[in-house]
C-alpha cells in the first residue's frame, strides 16, 4: 500500500528518469507528461540573480509553462496536480547547470573538486491553478580529484543532463566525501519535502 493516496495520478512534467524513479520509490501514483520545452538546456541566469532565486524562478516558470500547456491541450481532472522541479549546483555564488559537452563537464568537475558545494532543488506543484513551493538545499563535499579521475568519469557520459555535470546516484558517488542534507534532493526530487507538501495538499484519512 502506498504512503499517499491521490484521487488522480500526479502529472510529472519532467523528462528526468531520476524524478520518475524517486516518485516510484515513494509509491506516488503518477504519469509522465511530455511538455514541449528545451529540457536539456539551462535557463540563463538573470543579472544579479542569486543561485537560490535562480532555481526557484526556473522551477516556477517550468510549472507555469506546464500548466498552460496541459490546460490548453488536455483536460485536467478536479484535484489533479502537476509537479515540476529544477536542480542547480552552487559554488562561490556561481550556478553550475548541465554541461553541454564533455570538455565543459571536465571544467565543471575540476572546479568542484575538493570543495563543498550547495545543491538546490526547487519543487513546484500546481493544483487547481494554485502554485505551491518547497525548496531543499544540501551540502555536498567532493574529494580532491585528479584530472585522470575526472576525465575517466566524463568519458562514461554519466554527466549528461545533470546539474554540476554529475549524478550522485551513479559512478560519481565515489567522489562524494560528505553529504549533509537530502540525498534524494541532490538526485533531483527531495522526497521528504515533496511528501510533506503532497500530504498538505491531499490530507490522508
Amino acid at each position: 500500500m502506498a504512503l499517499l493516496q491521490l484521487p488522480h495520478p500526479l502529472l510529472l512534467a519532467s523528462a528526468s528518469p531520476r524524478r520518475q524513479e524517486l516518485l516510484e520509490q515513494l509509491g506516488v501514483w503518477h504519469h509522465v507528461v511530455a511538455i514541449p520545452t528545451p529540457e536539456g538546456e539551462d535557463e540563463p541566469q538573470l543579472a544579479n540573480e542569486s543561485p537560490l532565486d535562480y532555481v526557484q524562478r526556473t522551477a516556477y516558470e517550468k510549472a507555469q509553462h506546464a500548466f498552460s500547456h496541459l490546460t490548453q491541450h488536455q483536460s485536467l481532472a478536479p484535484q489533479q496536480a502537476i509537479l515540476c522541479a529544477d536542480t542547480t549546483v552552487e559554488l562561490n555564488h556561481q550556478v553550475f547547470g548541465k554541461a553541454a559537452t564533455e570538455a565543459e563537464a571536465v571544467a565543471m568537475l575540476s572546479q568542484l573538486s575538493g570543495h563543498t558545494q550547495r545543491v538546490h532543488t526547487a519543487v513546484v506543484i500546481v493544483l487547481e491553478g494554485q502554485y505551491h513551493h518547497v525548496l531543499s538545499t544540501s551540502l555536498v563535499t567532493f574529494a580532491s580529484l585528479s584530472q585522470h579521475e575526472i576525465q575517466t568519469y566524463c568519458r562514461t557520459g554519466d554527466y549528461q543532463g545533470k546539474a554540476g555535470a554529475y549524478g550522485i546516484q551513479g559512478p560519481a558517488a565515489a567522489f562524494v566525501r560528505h553529504l549533509e542534507g537530502s540525498y534524494s534532493g541532490v538526485m533531483g526530487l527531495p522526497l521528504h519535502e515533496t511528501y510533506t507538501l503532497l500530504t498538505q495538499l491531499y490530507p490522508q484519512t
